[in-house]
């Protein structure tokens, strides 16, 4: 009986071993996570129900947050150019890094050098793609308007000094910026597409852009669409790039949703209205994210 537990011991110790490695290496993760995003994401929900100002406790207020939010013009404002910025950048930044996609897919001459010039706009600094991009779109002295009058516009856009073209001017640099990272994304979606089927394609006489739209296209659907998602929610979530290069403005016409939370809850210290505001915001994310994941399960179907 004494040698039979033993025995049990010996065989207990190992599993108790293997359980305690496990945890060590998933409870910091899951620490940092409950830390830093759970529970400010619980305590958001019901910041947005009360007023605070940081400053001594919250006080319930019920739907007043949201019902500001309604008769807010700046919300509306914000949420307007939210929109039109992601109904832009998203079919653009999709294009633009799927044909640098395929153009570096292609056994050229130096194309990793090639891919490390598109990827490196998303590794520098935030910063300095503003105060580049900005001197770049200097209406009287700016290089891009030079060229443009030097083939015959006579009046160039003001850029980022105009309120009509200042969220075309932001939509360009976040697109210039972000093409290089999703451009490797495909890169890695062509990487997995067999080399057959476009043989046999070509054997069936498909040309280029029949092989590209019954090849290509569907082979990259599971790439499309999680860049898509990734997409949607970094158009939705734009703030830093926005901050830098124009600050919301000129006036408000490029004031997005986070930078107006960011407005109310750090500079006017209205953190129950910043999370009532935070809390829409995540609803769109939320919402557009579940109709994409339906509209691809349907398409697989």
């Amino acid at each position: 009986m004494t040698t039979t537990l033993a025995a049990g011991r010996r065989r207990g110790r190992p599993a108790l071993r293997n359980i305690a490695v496990g945890w060590s290496f998933l409870l910091p993760n899951f620490a940092g996570f409950a830390i830093l995003t759970l529970i400010p994401v619980v305590l958001l929900f019901y910041y947005a129900f009360t007023e605070w100002n940081v400053f001594g406790g919250s006080t319930w207020s019920g739907l007043a947050n949201f019902r500001q939010m309604w008769d807010d013009t700046s919300f509306w404002t914000a949420l307007r150019n939210t929109f039109y910025y992601t109904a832009f950048h998203i079919p653009l930044t999709l294009t633009v890094s799927l044909g640098l996609a395929l153009l570096l897919n292609r056994k050229l001459r130096g194309v990793a050098f090639f891919r490390t010039v598109a990827f490196f706009p998303y590794i520098t600094s935030i910063v300095a793609i503003a105060q580049i991009w900005n001197m770049l779109f200097s209406p009287s002295y700016g290089p891009v308007n030079q060229l443009l009058r030097a083939i015959g516009v006579a009046n160039p856009p003001g850029w980022t000094t105009s309120a009509d073209w200042s969220m075309p001017a932001v939509i360009v640099v976040g697109t210039w910026r972000e093409m290089g990272y999703y451009m490797l994304l495909f890169l890695a979606g062509l990487q997995t597409i067999p080399a057959q089927l476009h043989e046999a394609a070509k054997v069936d006489g498909a040309n280029a852009w029949q092989r590209f739209r019954a090849v290509t296209l569907p082979g990259l659907r599971p790439t499309t669409f999680f860049i898509t998602v990734m997409l949607t929610i970094g158009s939705f979530k734009v703030f830093d790039l926005i901050l830098v290069m124009t600050d919301g403005g000129p006036g408000q016409s490029t004031l997005v949703l986070s930078q107006y939370i960011y407005q109310k809850g750090f500079e006017e210290n209205q953190f129950g209205y910043a999370s009532a505001l935070s809390i829409v915001l995540f609803a769109i994310c939320f919402l557009v994210t579940i109709v994409q994941f339906l509209v691809n399960k349907s398409r697989d179907s």
